[in-house]
């Protein structure tokens, strides 16, 4: 059995990074996740891509200019971590 916050969509619990990244869109219009956090650090992708596996974050568009970045917003299921 995978640990929390390892496994894929499901009961998975979110790891304090993870946590900390989702909350950051608990108030943005249409939930819209940062790609810094609150010193001006580049969230790491690994971190983001984790929450879209689990279903907890969605990719909004593709940035044409910087392809790298991960521009995405809180799912119903991300929100739901919250309550």
């Amino acid at each position: 059995m995978a640990a929390s916050g390892t496994s894929g969509k499901g009961r998975a619990k979110p790891t304090a990074a993870q946590r900390a990244y989702l909350a950051r869109g608990l108030d943005q219009p249409g939930g819209k996740l940062p790609l810094f956090d609150g010193q001006g650090q580049r969230y790491p992708a690994s971190t983001i891509r984790s929450c879209i596996e689990r279903g907890w974050a969605e990719p909004c568009f593709e940035n044409p200019i910087k392809p790298d970045w991960l521009v995405c917003r809180l799912t119903q299921s991300g929100r739901r971590l919250f309550r």
